[in-house]
């Protein structure tokens, strides 16, 4: 009867501290802090441990949980386009702080003068066909991290400008390519360069070319990029430099007095087998200059002899009183 009893007594010593542990937390703070400390010399969890475990509350999301799902806050792209006048007045120079020559491009700069040419390859851009779309725009230019708009001579800059400063942000900012690669035919070739770099150093080629081009590109082509154009070298016979201004600089009217007076002087100062320099048309552009020319001879048989052609603007008649 004795050993049942002591048995007994043991068997329940553990539940009346438990017991009294329990009771403990519902007194003041002072006995709920002694009650932890006292529980925690047992080897079980009690209901102090219990209601001090960290709950999840309902609408609470962990951070990082959060980051994953949702954007980040300097994941934002953001876009400042400066503008730059250029010698030709109806040529803008767009500068946005993001590059639009893609990484690894053959050329310096490429050229969209139609619709057509920004979807056919090998370097199709959906920036230049909105931008073409816009009405008074007449060709677009790429360099390496600007943009040379060119409209038409009886458009306005003031119509035009917001909708190019809207359609470069909304590209730039959704992340898409501004100019893609796709396969061509050998024959094919829907926009002005792109292809191989003109001024690309060449072992095989005469020591006389290879002096042209080092000029071209490190005392000619910087100045002419400033401008919004560019250059291309076309070939070297007989003395004479063969030129293709692009950009900017391709419709502009003073691009004559540029060749003759600037490039034409530099390379016959430092180099003495230069006799010349010429601008090459291209087949689209002699047509063009060929329709103008009968233009203005036919305007001239309609007003008589008081009317003569002349080059102040595009496109523009002196009246000789």
């Amino acid at each position: 009867m004795l050993r049942r009893t002591i048995f007994s007594t043991r068997l329940a010593a553990p539940w009346n501290a438990a017991e009294v542990t329990s009771r403990s937390v519902r007194s003041p703070a002072l006995g709920s802090y002694r009650a932890v400390h006292q529980s925690a010399r047992l080897p079980a969890m009690t209901a102090s441990e219990i209601r001090r475990r960290p709950a999840l509350r309902p609408h609470h999301q962990p951070a990082a949980h959060s980051r994953v799902n949702g954007p980040s806050p300097t994941s934002k792209r953001t876009i400042f386009i400066q503008t730059e006048n250029t010698p030709n007045p109806d040529a803008l120079k767009f500068i946005p702080n993001h590059p639009i020559l893609p990484e690894g491009f053959p050329t310096t700069f490429i050229e969209y003068l139609s619709p057509r040419s920004t979807v056919a390859p090998p370097h199709p851009s959906p920036l230049a066909a909105h931008l073409l779309n816009v009405d008074g725009v007449s060709s677009v230019f790429y360099g390496n991290d600007f943009i040379t708009v060119t409209k038409a001579s009886d458009a306005n800059w003031a119509h035009i400008k917001p909708e190019v400063f809207s359609i470069i942000t909304q590209t730039v900012t959704s992340g898409e390519p501004i100019v893609n690669t796709i396969e061509k035919s050998a024959a094919e070739q829907g926009q002005e360069g792109g292809g191989e770099e003109s001024l690309a150093y060449n072992e095989d080629e005469e020591e006389v070319v290879s002096m042209i081009k080092e000029l071209l590109e490190t005392r000619i082509r910087p100045a002419i990029q400033e401008d919004g154009g560019d250059i291309e070298l076309r070939g070297f016979e007989d003395g004479i430099v063969m030129l293709k201004l692009r950009g900017a600089c391709r419709t502009c009217d003073s691009s004559t007095v540029t060749l003759k007076n600037g490039i034409e002087s530099m390379l016959m100062h430092y180099i003495e087998e230069v006799q010349g320099v010429e601008q090459v048309m291209d087949q689209e552009e002699e047509i063009s200059m060929h329709e103008f020319a009968r233009f203005e001879e036919k305007l001239r048989q309609q007003k008589g002899a008081e009317a003569t052609a002349g080059t102040v603007g595009k496109g523009s008649l002196d009246t000789v009183a």
